[in-house]
């Protein structure tokens, strides 16, 4: 019987954050405290502090790949050649957004398009945050169109409201194991945090 176990995380940003308590909790453990979310640099000039923790008790950090590289290890490697035994380092292809669209029926719900406008393979797109509102543009909701999508003078990629309802929809919608089957880098994160339990990653 897996044991229920407090995992401690880092992060990037508070959208992040909501995505790692919902998985946590989803394969059976606790949430503890989120450190971070403060940007990715941030994040980089931490990391080492986040792995000594880990050598001692559970940890997740999470990063956007922000197609950095083709795939992930590589990057990881350079960022941690040497985890720690109890740390879950991951990254997300190529962002967070990525994970959300990947449990498409509810997605589409929530942001009120039709079932094929959302993308097949969301882990292929490059700029997983751009796709998400552009969806909402094509939104029947009008609440959803002016939460996401930008003001035209804003100057900003993201509507006013945008981290607010992906957290809703990521709290109360988002399904992690219909996600994983379309999101590889959302499984293995998964994964991993399962076997904390067992003290291996």
């Amino acid at each position: 019987m897996s044991t229920v176990v407090t995992v401690s995380a880092a992060v990037e940003g508070i959208l992040d954050e909501a995505v790692v308590r919902r998985l946590i909790r989803h394969v059976g453990h606790a949430p503890g405290d989120v450190y971070g979310k403060n940007g990715k640099p941030f994040l980089r000039t931490r990391i080492a502090g986040y792995n000594n923790a880990a050598r001692h008790a559970p940890w997740l950090v999470l990063v956007d790949l922000d197609a950095e590289d083709e795939c992930a290890p590589p990057v990881r490697n350079a960022w941690l050649p040497d985890p720690a035994p109890r740390m879950c380092f991951r990254f997300a292809v190529q962002a967070v957004e990525a994970w959300l669209m990947a449990d498409a029926e509810r997605l589409a719900t929530f942001i009120g398009v039709a079932r094929k406008a959302i993308p097949a393979d969301p882990e292929a797109l490059e700029h997983p945050k751009q796709a998400m509102v552009n969806l909402a543009r094509r939104s029947r909701r009008r609440d959803i169109a002016r939460d996401l999508v930008p003001r035209d003078a804003s100057r900003r990629i993201e509507g006013p409201a945008y981290t607010s309802r992906l957290i809703e929809y990521t709290t109360e919608r988002w399904r992690p194991d219909v996600a994983a089957a379309q999101a590889d880098s959302l499984r293995r994160t998964m994964d991993c945090l399962r076997r904390l339990s067992a003290g291996r990653t």
